[in-house]
């Protein structure tokens, strides 16, 4: 049989960085974004810039899921420029319908593609097709590849403190209405967003964040992204302080997109994690870097 190329398709609420785009030479399809029943394209036509400026006026903004067409098109790249098959990592069934939509494209596509629905959303989803895309690397095949993206989905650990919460609790994603009143701590569990605490000032808030990462890590190596929506300092001050007190092996920094800031509002800043574990069989993870 002869060597396979395999590409990694994710949608752009996966909130991949330039940096690890390039590196995997990942096919994003970007997230419909509707201002005041305007619609825009993430990372095309409305960026970080514009969205705080639209959440800053109090626009009225939704999501919207790429289409099958989105899908397939980016598909047909991925096999004009060579690949004979693709791994499709998105965003969880019970928060999107992404995935789903990803099958129904997959199914009209020239070469094979696997669909993987993570469970999760956000830069957990690139976690996922980071773990794939180093298994792949190093000569996985792309049933392994999926079988590690979703061991990987399912091990992302997250905390974080919400910009505007009162939007999280319109999604109905923030299960605690406690959350809106004060500063409130808030992991994402399960595809729903619990309080794990409150605190009185920044300070307070990275102190329990970082609290929160140490109980939950048991001193492992840790691969981490840390990331923010207007709120720059404190998302680097939140990364100096895990990589003080943490074993990491890996740690990005990733700006929160729009199709996430019009569910978590301005200001939100918090890290996603999960233990590093080598992968099983007769290749190896990388070494540790930081990737900015």
């Amino acid at each position: 049989m002869p060597d396979q190329v395999t590409r990694i398709v994710v949608d752009s609420g996966a909130q991949m960085t330039p940096v690890l785009r390039e590196r995997f030479k990942a096919e994003v399809v970007p997230v419909g974004i509707v201002v005041d029943g305007v619609a825009y394209s993430e990372g095309e036509d409305i960026d970080l810039a514009k969205i705080s400026e639209v959440l800053a006026r109090g626009a009225t903004v939704s999501t919207s899921t790429p289409s099958p067409g989105d899908f397939l098109r980016a598909y047909e790249r991925c096999a004009r420029d060579g690949a004979t098959q693709i791994l499709s990592v998105h965003t969880g069934g019970t928060l999107s319908s992404t995935a789903s939509t990803a099958r129904l494209a997959a199914a009209s596509a020239e070469i094979p593609v696997v669909v993987v629905d993570t469970g999760t959303a956000s830069f957990p989803v690139t976690m996922s097709a980071w773990s794939a895309a180093d298994a792949l690397a190093a000569g996985a095949t792309l049933k392994r590849a999926m079988t590690i993206a979703m061991a990987t989905a399912a091990a992302i650990d997250s905390v974080f403190i919400l910009g505007a919460p009162e939007l999280a609790a319109r999604g109905g994603r923030l299960i605690d209405r406690d959350a809106i009143e004060g500063t409130a701590v808030v992991a994402f569990t399960d595809g729903e967003m619990k309080v794990v605490g409150h605190v009185k000032s920044p300070e307070d808030a990275i102190a329990a964040m970082a609290d929160y990462v140490q109980a939950r890590s048991d001193g492992e190596l840790l691969r981490i992204g840390v990331g923010h929506i207007g709120a720059s300092e404190l998302a680097a001050t939140l990364a100096d302080v895990l990589e003080s007190r943490q074993r990491v092996e890996n740690l990005v920094h990733y700006d929160i997109g729009p199709s996430i800031a019009v569910h978590t509002g301005l200001g939100t800043v918090g890290c996603v994690f999960h233990k590093s574990q080598p992968i099983q069989g007769t290749f190896t993870v990388p070494v540790r870097e930081n990737l900015l």
